[in-house]
């Protein structure tokens, strides 16, 4: 029996040290831990002095990730100590067991790690029916909790920066604006200003002298001031559609400056335009001569004429002409 709970937990807890499990229950949908800490003593947050005092204990149920389609329940007996500093704020404090416990946590380590990458990927409400799926009850509000916990990453300098305004809060009566800082080349967004005025962008260019080049959207006026004053080295460029769409504002309001020069080449709307010229055909036919459709016709006209003169019959005459008769 000993040496399968020595097995069980090398399996349940193979990465948890000083940690001795009592017992284990399997149950159809759970697995139940028992465990406490080996080690004699605990550090105190207030003061950092180690002690041994022993005040009293008292047991955790925190989640752990789940195994085997079951969900793992912790029963862990946490022991209270006393410090020995006097002039320690703290008189008692509790002993936490790294990967397992945290102050005011309910879940492992562990099962933090795998909510906020479920989190990371999915965000809340799909986060917690996925977790729901395999066997972890959580809220979207618990997910999203644990995404804004995690630590930013590292980002490396930026050599292209994207800038452009994005609105922190807009409506009919109050809009906000900031800037926001894009890595151009990793395509993912950099940093945040509170603001869109020049000086920010420029303190801000100033602590990244790597950059290289400065991509403003929307070339506005401020930005540019901004780039300049803070990355003097870097090479300013504006997007594709914007350079375009500043040229046709540029040819519009150049052809609506001279409109007065265009009105000399325009027709007198006063005088009617010339009517097409009319070909009278003295046959009196309703399709007139020099009509391509009408020359067709009557060309056809007179071949079947001729062909019905000579004695062919209808059915000749349409496999000749490959004209199908009327019926």
């Amino acid at each position: 029996m000993e040496e399968g709970v020595l097995r069980l937990e090398e399996l349940l807890l193979p990465s948890i040290s000083d940690v001795v499990v009592l017992s284990v229950a399997v149950s159809d949908d759970a697995v139940h831990i028992a465990a406490r800490s080996t080690v004699a003593g605990a550090i105190c947050p207030g003061c950092g002095m180690w002690s041994r005092r022993i005040h009293n204990s008292y047991l955790r149920f925190p989640a752990d990730v789940p195994s085997g389609g079951r969900r793992v329940a912790l029963c862990l007996r946490v022991r209270r100590f006393l410090c020995r500093v006097i002039s320690c704020g703290r008189r008692t404090f509790a002993e936490q067991l790294p990967g397992l416990t945290r102050r005011y946590g309910r879940q492992t380590g562990r099962l933090r790690t795998t909510l906020a990458a479920v989190g990371l990927a999915l965000a809340g409400r799909a986060g917690a029916r996925v977790a729901r799926a395999f066997g972890v009850s959580v809220s979207r509000s618990t997910v999203l909790r644990l995404v804004k916990a995690l630590p930013d990453p590292e980002i490396p300098a930026p050599r292209v920066v994207g800038v452009d305004e994005c609105a922190t809060r807009k409506g009919r009566h109050c809009r906000h604006y900031g800037t926001v800082l894009a890595d151009v080349e990793s395509r993912r967004p950099v940093d945040l200003l509170p603001d869109r005025e020049a000086s920010s962008q420029a303190a801000w260019l100033a602590k990244r002298p790597g950059v290289e080049v400065v991509c403003c959207r929307d070339r506005a006026p401020f930005f540019a001031e901004g780039a300049t004053a803070g990355a003097p080295q870097a090479v300013q460029v504006a997007d594709r559609w914007h350079l375009w769409h500043n040229l046709s504002e540029a040819a519009e309001r150049c052809v609506a400056d001279h409109r007065g020069c265009l009105q000399v080449l325009a027709p007198d709307p006063a005088q009617p335009a010339p009517g097409p010229e009319k070909f009278e055909d003295p046959s009196g036919s309703p399709w007139p001569r020099g009509h391509r459709f009408a020359d067709r016709t009557r060309a056809n006209h007179a071949t079947v004429r001729e062909l019905l003169a000579a004695g062919l019959s209808r059915r000749a005459i349409g496999r000749q002409l490959r004209m199908t008769p009327a019926p």
